[in-house]
């Protein structure tokens, strides 16, 4: 799969977890743990960020810049899911609105992705 691929995946699979976030807030369940959620390197972006041996990837900027924002991701997203798993809505919605720090890195990290796909074409 190209780069370009890659990261437009991880895009999409990356949106999809607010949906799941949303769902988990409502419901006080998800078939993810919070310890499974905040391991960076097992979704498969970051399987591909910690296994790509291109140096011509790992040397990029752009991959040292979306390896921090994917990890800061994960770690904000755990947080998220763990308020949402022990029943604390109100927190749990807070820790998911345009304020956030769940949603500035989410914003950021697809910022960064996008401006590597540009770069990688």
């Amino acid at each position: 799969m190209s780069l370009s691929d890659e990261i437009q995946e991880a895009i999409g699979a990356h949106g999809l977890w607010k949906g799941r976030l949303h769902t988990a807030i409502e419901t006080g369940s998800c078939k993810f743990t919070v310890a499974s959620v905040a391991q960076d390197s097992q979704c498969a972006f970051g399987k591909f960020l910690y296994s790509n041996a291109d140096p011509a990837i790992r040397n990029s900027a752009h991959w040292r810049t979306c390896l921090d924002l994917h990890s800061k991701f994960h770690q904000s997203a755990a947080r998220v899911l763990q308020l949402a798993l022990t029943g604390n809505k109100v927190a749990a919605k807070k820790e998911m609105d345009p304020q956030s720090e769940f949603f500035r890195l989410s914003r950021t990290l697809t910022a960064a992705m996008l401006k590597w796909r540009e770069t990688s074409t």
